[in-house]
């Protein structure tokens, strides 16, 4: 970066880890089922001209499946469509930018009526009854509008308007959901908007359906948890790069929704791409259990910090028996690691929450809603599910730390633990979001770190280093390719995997390698119940068979989200962003004024490191820079640099200015496209994608 480089908060830097870029590739169609060897010709209607269809082996995986699991259970499709209202005529929602914000279209497939042979069943259910789509009646005066986006959007009857509980991740599929509602249930203000937590799905929709200036007049109450500011903007800043660059995996937004692609998140079917927004809540719930009526409702709230949120509460509403539960019980079991990346979180914290909740609300309530999927009506299906779920984190915490406690490590748990059958039997415990698999090694993470405990792996060498010595040891590029051939046509994956990842990180130009290892993940990839594991095989194979996609960057901030963060946390990104190298024998010391919040920080380089420390002055500063917290928010957004506000006279500088020089000669931005698999951004990834229509389609408006 040059001397005169913006120093600033980019927006690509991951402030908000959120779907903000959409790939579309080759169309696709539904297959019939067929087995292939390695050699197989391409799969008929697969989006990518290597892809292969399901093998025999993975045909008898998800026929298993099929076979075993209690899909004699129908209640889910009862419920899901119960107090179906009206949907809208178009299943796509536009953008204020242009672009395409949300897009069910593309996922009509799953209603087809077919078995897919290239979806796990479990997973191709869930899909479809993610396919709700429209307003629905929870109970008189209690509605949701589902499949306008990753989360619902739910609207409480008021004396005077509507209490909005969850606005959604875009202005644009929040301002739809509130129109449609209009349409059929009759217009009416909204009195209060309730965030039920912390991430961006469950908020960033809050301007299209209310305006700040209402808010600022007392019109409109913004309710949320305590700590909800904190946690909504520290969350996923310091690592956000690579937590959106993960995103490509976990939720596949690099592939097409096909039954060789993406089928669906889950949660729902995807996140929607439009503009993020946020206001700041005028009331905090501060207590544990807090009571509150808001024009007429009256509602009881249970702060559970620190469960699937770090801020989060569930809602009893005690005059009509009906218990909100937030994300904290849904019709998934959820992550206690997410592999996007995030804090490990606490499984028995979370089941004693659900346990309260239960005790508190769920002997009396008759209904049970969330923040996503769809109600449960009778206080016996209550009580099913707040116990199973219960008893589900309950059971990964004590189970996990049972077997390691007898050894068994991190590197082990996911292929020891098993989630007892009378809980897995349950559909709203099944892996849809989090699975046992990476759940379980999250917990002995969260307990004991990442090392199993053999001295071997305390300093490992780089997969690069080690994956040489393995190639000479096996015989060469030859003899792996041909056992890797072997072992993928007898339907050994995991086997075949472990061996060609050597091959590739040894040989990152070898094509012929990386095809076959993208065939293999591509089998594992089908056979997944859980999205996020299938997503990031899937992801995987196509990265390895046409590189890394170029395209836009992804844009994940808007004005509101900058303006909600920090000073310090700003500077602290600023040293994150700092290449060290480039630091090498400067250090300086800068005063920073923010007069109109009464902020001061002392920012200093030294060691090729970037401190800041809050609340003093330094006596002898190279540089003091004094500006209204107001005015730097544009440096934070990229919009201006600070000598800019200098030489206009928004900010006041005493001292050395070119410190300033220094310092943005420093800083990197980020490219949320840097190579994970072997091989796959260069010039021989560029010419394997010729031919493949791959580019941004949506973007965050500004």
């Amino acid at each position: 970066m040059s001397a005169d480089a913006t120093i600033s908060f980019t927006r690509h830097a991951g402030l908000i880890v959120q779907l903000g870029l959409v790939v579309t590739l080759l169309g696709c169609s539904s297959i019939l089922p067929q087995s292939q060897s390695h050699s197989a010709a391409p799969a008929e209607g697969h989006f990518h001209p290597k892809g292969k269809a399901p093998s025999e082996h993975t045909l008898r995986v998800l026929e298993q499946a099929r076979e075993t699991l209690p899909f004699d259970d129908t209640r889910d499709f009862d419920e899901d469509k119960k107090g179906f209202i009206a949907a809208p005529e178009a299943w796509t929602i536009q953008a204020d930018a242009g672009h395409v914000a949300w897009d069910m279209e593309r996922y009509k497939f799953l209603l087809d009526g077919k078995e897919f042979p290239s979806i796990h069943p479990s997973l191709q259910r869930q899909s479809t009854l993610n396919m709700n789509f429209g307003l629905y009646e929870v109970i008189p005066g209690f509605y949701q509008v589902r499949g306008f986006d990753l989360a619902n959007i739910s609207f409480i009857q008021s004396e005077n308007g509507w209490i909005v509980f969850d606005p959604l991740t875009s202005a644009e599929t929040s301002r739809a959901a509130k129109k449609l509602v209009d349409e059929h249930l009759g217009e009416r203000p909204i009195v209060a908007v309730v965030y039920s937590h912390s991430h961006g799905d469950h908020w960033g929709g809050v301007r299209g359906i209310v305006d700040e200036a209402e808010v600022a007049a007392g019109k409109v109450q913004i309710i949320a948890p305590r700590e909800f500011m904190l946690h909504t903007i520290s969350e996923n800043v310091y690592a956000g790069n690579a937590m959106n660059r993960r995103l490509f995996y976990q939720y596949g937004i690099l592939l097409p929704a096909s039954p060789y692609g993406h089928a669906g998140q889950g949660l729902a079917q995807n996140i929607s791409i439009g503009n993020v927004t946020l206001i700041a809540p005028t009331r905090v719930i501060e207590k544990d259990i807090e009571e509150l009526t808001v024009d007429g409702v009256r509602m009881i709230f249970q702060n559970t910090p620190g469960t699937e949120a770090p801020a989060e509460m569930n809602t009893y509403f005690p005059d009509h028996k009906a218990l909100w539960m937030a994300e904290n019980v849904t019709g998934t079991f959820h992550n206690i690691y997410t592999l996007r990346g995030a804090p490990v979180r606490d499984a028995l914290r979370w089941s004693k929450y659900i346990s309260r909740a239960l005790h508190l609300f769920g002997q009396e309530a008759e209904v049970v809603f969330a923040s996503h999927h769809w109600p449960r009506w009778g206080n016996d299906r209550i009580q099913e599910i707040l116990r199973g779920q219960r008893d589900l984190y309950a059971n990964i915490n004590n189970q996990v730390l049972h077997l390691a406690n007898q050894g068994v490590t991190i590197n082990q748990i996911h292929n020891v633990y098993q989630t007892p059958e009378g809980i897995a039997e349950i559909w709203a415990n099944r892996g849809y979001h989090g699975s046992p698999e990476h759940n379980s090694r999250g917990v002995v993470n969260r307990f004991l770190g990442y090392w199993d405990a053999n001295p071997a792996t305390l300093i490992p060498l780089s997969p690069a280093d080690s994956a040489p010595l393995y190639v000479d040891m096996m015989g060469g590029a030859e003899k792996i390719m041909n056992r890797g051939r072997s072992l993928y046509d007898d339907g050994q994956y995991l086997l075949a995997q472990e061996i060609l990842n050597k091959l590739v990180h040894a040989e990152p130009g070898n094509q012929e390698a990386k095809d076959l290892l993208a065939d293999v993940y591509e089998q594992i990839g089908y056979q997944q119940e859980n999205p996020g594991l299938r997503n990031s095989y899937l992801a995987g194979a196509f990265e390895l068979r046409s590189g890394v996609p170029g395209g836009a960057q992804i844009e994940t901030t808007g004005p509101d989200v900058i303006r909600a963060m920090s000073t310090e946390l700003f500077l602290d990104f600023l040293g994150i962003r700092m290449d060290v190298r480039k630091a090498e024998g400067m250090a300086f010391t800068i005063n920073l004024v923010t007069p109109d919040n009464g902020e001061r920080y002392i920012v200093e380089l030294s060691n090729q490191t970037l401190t800041n420390i809050g609340g003093f002055q330094a006596d002898d500063a190279d540089l003091t820079v004094t500006v209204d917290r107001t005015d730097l928010e544009s440096v934070m957004m990229g919009a201006k640099r600070l000598r800019d506000l200098i030489a206009d006279g928004t900010a006041r500088a005493e001292g050395d200015v070119a410190v300033l020089d220094q310092l943005a000669s420093t800083l990197v931005s980020f490219d949320s496209r840097f190579e994970i698999l072997p091989g796959t951004v260069g010039e021989a990834a560029l010419a394997e994608r010729e031919g493949l229509e791959v580019g941004a389609t949506g973007r965050h408006a500004e």
